[in-house]
């Protein structure tokens, strides 16, 4: 037994010799956190194959604007100016919404802004199924003011600014449910069998009306919206409904032909399907006169599968492709303005539809949205700037720009209209040249925890914007992304200048 413990003393003795060697061992050879590690990230844009021409970048109207135009006039200049201005954002697109409008005697049910009023007029004793586009008692142009306002707002400070109009709902009395917000059940179409041109008639003879009245025009009219979807249910708190492919042809198909009657220029946009995939199947099921009278195709992008097929869609068609709606937080993001979390979501979600969808257009959803607490996005991160939207209209109105504002001015005051879209080989960043090949413009998102020297092809003059948690859009030198930051490069040459803000 003695001999045993000396044995067992020894050995133990070893043990702790050995394991205080490798604790030193260990401790002088760990790493530094990697946050002081800076890895080098080559940017090879293809300049010599640039593709799509850019046209800019904006927002729906929509919700937003049918509160905020009847705001006091220092509020709601100061938001055009935000978002429109040439010290804003520098967006050159809006989206205009023409509302179906509900029963005038049903109890108000959509949230905020979204009850967007129709230009329809019932005088007494006729009933909704008497309605007639022909008679200029059954209209009323004085409705829909404060959405009105921003088109004014937009023309106003964007010279050839691009004008869209579109159709989230018929009105309530062309629908089967009787509610613009859909039908009883998801999957069932809302509009009534057979009035396709009566609804046509009215979205024509709006466009034509509110043209003439702001002296505007408008390049596309999309009649449908998302609408090969489950969202639109008569209990929904949004205007929607549900089209079938063979309703949305019939409903494009009438469109076009009612626009043509009024002697518009303005041509059809379609599908605004929700994602690639659905917009792929909305196109494999049209039949081809219907496919041309198409001007213009629209897909948001609330998915990403598919998103190549879609551009090679648009490109086999040799029709125009957009990217007409998104607003991209980070899922459970908690409101808050300063964070990054869902700025940087949404600036990664930017660079991979420019990448994959290289649309001639990106289009935000509601660039205002309401505070956490009220009835819009409850303790959430959704729009550019937040505000209470169910306070009076004569204010005073708090404007809270956040994060996400700052990442879309990463690139929209850069990526300018005119630009060519260009391949580049990094998967966080995404590259526009300019009309003349003397400017190239690259973003770069840096999610991750460890900063990137970004290295960009020699011959050009370089400098650099950045937003973080401590700069706002702002130019810095040098080529470092740092972690969870948004970058915008912009490399000039010859005799062109930066545009650093």
């Amino acid at each position: 037994m003695r001999s045993e413990a000396i044995a067992d003393g020894r050995w133990h003795r070893l043990v702790t010799r050995v394991g205080l060697a490798l604790a030193l061992l260990t401790t002088a050879a760990a790493p530094a956190p990697l946050a002081s590690h800076t890895v080098t990230v080559t940017l090879r844009p293809a300049i010599d194959r640039p593709s799509t021409r850019f046209e800019g970048w904006g927002t729906a109207l929509a919700w937003f604007a049918n509160v905020t135009g009847g705001w006091p006039e220092a509020d709601r200049s100061r938001l055009a100016d935000l978002f429109y201005g040439t010290k804003g954002l520098g967006w050159t697109i809006a989206r205009y919404n023409i509302g179906g409008g509900g029963a005038a005697d049903a109890k108000p049910y959509l949230r905020t802004g979204a009850a967007v009023p129709g230009f329809w007029r019932l005088p007494p004793g006729v009933a909704g199924t008497d309605w007639r586009a022909d008679d200029p008692l059954m209209w009323d142009w004085t409705q829909d003011a404060n959405q009105r306002w921003w088109l004014d707002a937009v023309r106003d400070r964007v010279p050839g600014a691009i004008f869209e109009a579109f159709s989230n709902s018929p009105p309530w009395f062309m629908t089967v449910s009787g509610r613009v917000s859909g039908a009883e059940r998801r999957t069932d179409d809302n509009l009534l069998p057979g009035r396709e041109p009566l609804f046509a008639a009215y979205l024509a003879r709006s466009v034509a009306e509110l043209q003439r009245r702001h002296h505007i025009r408008f390049r596309t009219l999309s009649p449908v919206n998302e609408p090969n979807t489950d969202y639109w249910y008569a209990a929904n708190t949004q205007e929607g409904a549900h089209w079938s492919p063979a309703r949305q042809a019939a409903m494009i198909d009438a469109a076009d032909t009612a626009l043509k009657a009024e002697r518009l220029t303005t041509v059809i946009a379609a599908p605004d399907e929700t994602n690639a995939r659905l917009f792929l199947a909305d196109l494999a099921a049209y039949p081809p006169e219907t496919l041309a009278r198409i001007g213009q195709l629209n897909v948001h992008s609330y998915g990403t599968l598919y998103q190549t097929g879609a551009r090679d869609a648009a490109r086999a068609a040799g029709i125009r492709l957009w990217m007409s709606e998104n607003d991209t937080p980070l899922d459970g993001d908690r409101e808050n303005f300063d964070g990054m979390p869902s700025a940087l979501a949404f600036a990664d979600h930017v660079v991979a539809d420019l990448k994959r969808l290289e649309p001639a257009a990106w289009i935000f959803w509601q660039a205002v949205e309401n505070l956490s607490g009220g009835n819009g996005k409850p303790t959430s991160n959704w729009g550019l700037i937040k505000a209470d939207l169910a306070a009076p209209a004569a204010g005073p109105h708090a404007i809270h720009v956040t994060r996400k504002y700052w990442a879309m001015a990463q690139f929209s005051r850069y990526i300018r209209p005119g630009y060519r879209l260009v391949a580049v080989d990094d998967m966080d960043s995404a590259a526009a040249l300019s009309p003349d090949g003397a400017t190239l413009v690259l973003v770069h998102v840096n999610g991750g925890i460890a900063p990137r020297r970004l290295a960009v092809p020699a011959g050009w003059r370089v400098q650099a914007v950045r937003t973080d948690a401590t700069h706002d859009a702002r130019c810095v030198a040098g080529l470092i992304a740092p972690p969870q930051s948004v970058t915008t490069l912009i490399l000039t040459r010859g005799g062109a200048r930066t545009t650093c803000a």
